[in-house]
């Protein structure tokens, strides 16, 4: 019954304009909000899902690294045991060092990664080439695939260039006293160059493992990292667990999101900010429609007093006010999320709204939808509207009005 009272009210044109006006502004800031609300996360979905299929072509579904140290030893025995672990699609072994590169009088800092022949198995980057093809050669002939980035740094044209680019490596400790014999030289030609991300085209050279070991002085079953990619209905977390149970304290095991947690965690916080930000928008509509149910209250003064002369009790008045409330709300959101849907689908087909410059991948706002957004922005404007409700409703319950008057 308190439904009926309350949808009654709520579209009935009241005695005094002002409660209409400041009702339909309630109802808007709510939609606005709401609106704001869900393009925004929805926005941030889409950026996070671009960020992710970019470094998906990178960083393999899981990595095993040394807890102390650069370096790890595994025998064959224990890497085949690894290999036939259940879901385990390939294994590739790496090591990686920073190294000066040099072409004349152009040189620069990388991140030479040394890779064995597994490593298209369980990497995307082999697809990511923009000059030439993905080969590292061996150890008497090592090719080089550059990152766009160095491509550039060193003024060479991978898939072109024809003399060798000089690399310098950290040797394994000996102990000599002159530096310069902690340092090899090594000299290997360029095979191509990738363009992922600028964290990966600016920073790394791919080639063949077993010269890098070779330059640095490592043993046969020395590496500094395994890469494990799995097969797609492979739950990562118990996997992740399993091998780290298996290799011991010894090893750290990490996931895709563990690997670069601080990029992921930053967007994650950025998105909650903003979030949060909009949400005190809902915040002040609140007290909006403290201000309008307040007012209907002193407007309905004579039925609430009909209702307690026709045995109503206080918690049946309670109700009648609250649920002209989330009414408000109710209808707000739903107009909101409406009109967001509507928006975040035309963003999708028809890209709309650019990005300004020119600096990034695409030159539109990504968008991806997701119902534990809609359903997190109509609660969260449920809630809100229910608690700025109470006061006014709890108010009229608790107040007795005579007829005669």
């Amino acid at each position: 019954m308190y439904l009926n009272f309350a949808w009654r009210y709520f579209k009935a044109k009241k005695s005094t304009h002002a409660i209409n006006i400041i009702s339909w502004v309630t109802a808007g800031v709510i939609a606005f909000s709401t609106l704001c609300q869900v393009l925004v996360l929805s926005v941030f979905n889409g950026f996070e899902g671009l960020v992710q299929s970019l470094y998906s072509n990178f960083y393999t579904d899981v990595k095993v690294l040394p807890a102390k140290g650069k370096t790890f030893t595994l025998s064959q025995p224990e890497l085949d045991s690894i290999a036939r672990l259940g879901g385990v699609k390939g294994i590739s072994k790496n090591v990686e060092e920073k190294a000066l590169i040099q072409n004349g009088e152009q040189q620069t800092v990388v991140l030479l990664k040394g890779v064995d022949s597994n490593y298209g198995k369980v990497s995307g980057l082999p697809s990511k080439m923009y000059h030439g093809t993905f080969n590292t050669g061996n150890i008497d002939h090592p090719l080089l695939v550059l990152g766009s980035g160095i491509e550039s740094a060193i003024g060479v044209q991978a898939d072109k260039n024809l003399f060798p680019i000089t690399i310098f490596l950290p040797k394994k400790a000996e102990g000599s006293a002159n530096p310069l014999g902690a340092l090899s030289e090594g000299n290997a030609n360029t095979s191509g160059s990738f363009e992922i991300q600028q964290d990966f085209d600016n920073k790394y050279v791919i080639t063949n493992m077993d010269f890098v070991k070779q330059q640095m002085n490592y043993q046969q079953n020395e590496y500094s990292a395994l890469e494990i990619a799995l097969v797609p209905s492979q739950n990562v977390h118990s996997f992740v667990t399993n091998l780290q149970k298996k290799l011991g304290n010894k090893f750290t095991v990490l996931t895709k999101y563990e690997q670069n947690t601080s990029l992921y965690n930053s967007m994650r916080l950025e998105k909650w900010i903003i979030y949060a930000v909009l949400t005190l928008i809902l915040i002040i509509a609140a007290f909006n429609m403290i201000g309008a149910l307040t007012m209907l209250v002193l407007e309905k003064k004579k039925d609430i007093s009909v209702l307690h002369a026709l045995g109503s009790r206080a918690q049946l008045i309670k109700k009648i006010f609250l649920s002209e409330g989330i009414l408000l709300a109710v209808g707000g959101a739903v107009t909101g999320i409406f009109l967001a849907v509507i928006i975040a689908f035309l963003q999708m087909k028809f890209h709309i709204i650019k990005i300004e410059g020119n600096s990034f991948l695409i030159d539109y706002f990504p968008v991806k939808m997701k119902i534990t957004d809609f359903l997190l922005v109509f609660f969260t404007s449920f809630i809100i509207a229910f608690v700025a409700a109470w006061f006014p409703a709890n108010k009229a319950s608790k107040q007795l009005f005579d007829l005669k008057g």
